[in-house]
């Protein structure tokens, strides 16, 4: 059972800090707020890479959730992609969970901080090369599938795997964000019922909870940058913070 009574601010603190700076860039780019917060818990506040994905996909069920919706009202979904993700997208994330929850977290912690390092550096040269020449769409469930793996296995990655292929396969934009926000609120739901299947919850609601109260906080924040500070210079520094940032982690581990 959840006990919120033992809960005191200085232990949320660190939690309300990672929501808080994850959802300031998500809402700015339309993306990131897992990666960002996997990377701050498991290399800077030393969470196990299990733990740390399953509070951030808890927290990001609310999120989406109203993400989703949102886009729905706006009419950005596009029934044909939204159906060929969903699918591949939820069994990549069960089986991404799986395989997470099922080894060592002091083995498989290097190599999810190596795989944030990568979706850092990507992310930097996507920035780089922004806006991204447009070509032809082709590749859709294969990629959800891969998705979904990498997002549930890393702590995060569902949007700057997926959401900048679809982009730089040719589809449209404002369909490409507001399906692939909307399929993952079905994914978070999903990988979130397989983590608390294999871990439970215990230990999980204060540090769930400062994620979604930072995350709140943010929020206008983030829509405000997303008007005001130019996509091509945050895709830069939030790749640079990233792989600097999970480079840092790798060492420790390592080191």
């Amino acid at each position: 059972m959840l006990d919120f009574s033992s809960i005191d601010l200085a232990y949320l603190l660190p939690f309300i800090g990672v929501g808080f700076a994850a959802q300031l860039v998500d809402g700015a780019l339309g993306m990131a707020f897992g990666v960002i917060s996997n990377t701050l818990l498991v290399a800077v506040l030393g969470v196990p890479p299990a733990i740390a994905s399953q509070r951030v996909h808890l927290v990001e069920c609310f999120t989406t959730a109203v993400s989703g919706i949102s886009h729905l009202a706006h009419g950005n979904v596009d029934k044909r992609l939204f159906f060929r993700l969903l699918i591949p997208g939820m069994l990549g994330g069960i089986l991404g969970a799986y395989v997470l929850s099922s080894l060592d977290a002091g083995v498989v912690k290097p190599f999810v901080l190596l795989y944030l390092s990568c979706i850092g550096i990507y992310l930097f040269i996507r920035g780089v090369f922004y806006p991204p020449k447009i070509t032809e769409a082709k590749l859709i469930a294969p990629l959800g599938l891969v998705g979904g793996f990498l997002d549930a296995a890393g702590g995060g990655g569902w949007g700057p795997v997926v959401t900048s292929n679809l982009l730089l396969q040719g589809e449209d934009p404002r369909k490409v964000v507001g399906t692939v926000n909307t399929v993952e609120f079905f994914l978070t739901i999903t990988v979130s019922a397989a983590f608390i299947f294999k871990l439970g919850l215990a230990d999980v609601a204060g540090p769930t909870l400062g994620l979604l109260i930072g995350g709140l906080m943010a929020a206008p924040l983030g829509a405000w940058a997303a008007k005001h500070f130019p996509a091509k210079r945050m895709l830069m520094l939030v790749g640079i913070v990233l792989t600097l940032t999970s480079a840092y982690g790798v060492w420790k581990a390592w080191g």
